[in-house]
């Protein structure tokens, strides 16, 4: 009776326990904080060098990532920082880009963390005309601990694609 009793409880107290655990997951996510500078020798810029963020500041928690951006100056005036947040939860996010034009981005984590990939569409105004730029960035991280940032863009001028690699 007794042996019987202990029985019960060891399985009344371990099903619960696995049960916890098999639907408990940790979710691995790439860890982008930092502050990084543009590695031109490892990067494929091509006619987007000029336009390229020479330093990122990343600042990573738990629900979003902020980004600071320093660009170059236009023409060589002094360079430009933006910022911008997005949420990993799919909503989008709105915020002010480069000469007042609005950015509208969203976020997205691959299933395995290892990738986080960017959608923004920006709107700005440009002698009377409104224009629109699509850009699909995808953050990650080498086997070197560098950040490879490969950006697809869209507009009005065409498609370009460039991967920019930035070091701590």
């Amino acid at each position: 009776m007794k042996k019987i009793f202990l029985s019960n409880i060891f399985y009344a107290l371990t099903i619960p326990c696995l049960l916890l655990f098999s639907f408990t997951t940790v979710t691995y996510r790439a860890n982008f904080s930092g502050e990084w500078k543009l590695d031109e020798s490892k990067s494929e810029l091509g006619n987007a060098a000029g336009r390229t963020a020479r330093s990122l500041k990343a600042e990573q928690k738990e629900n979003d990532l902020t980004i600071s951006r320093t660009t170059p100056g236009f023409n060589g005036g002094n360079p430009v920082t933006t910022t911008f947040t997005v949420t990993y939860d799919g909503k989008t996010t709105e915020s002010e880009g480069f000469g007042g034009s609005k950015r509208k981005s969203t976020a997205k984590w691959s299933d395995d963390g290892s990738t986080l990939t960017i959608n923004s569409v920006m709107t700005f105004e440009r002698d009377g005309q409104t224009m629109e730029f699509k850009s699909v960035e995808t953050w990650s991280l080498t086997s070197e601990g560098l950040l490879s940032v490969v950006t697809q863009t869209t507009s009005s001028r065409g498609e370009s694609t460039t991967k920019a690699v930035y070091s701590k």
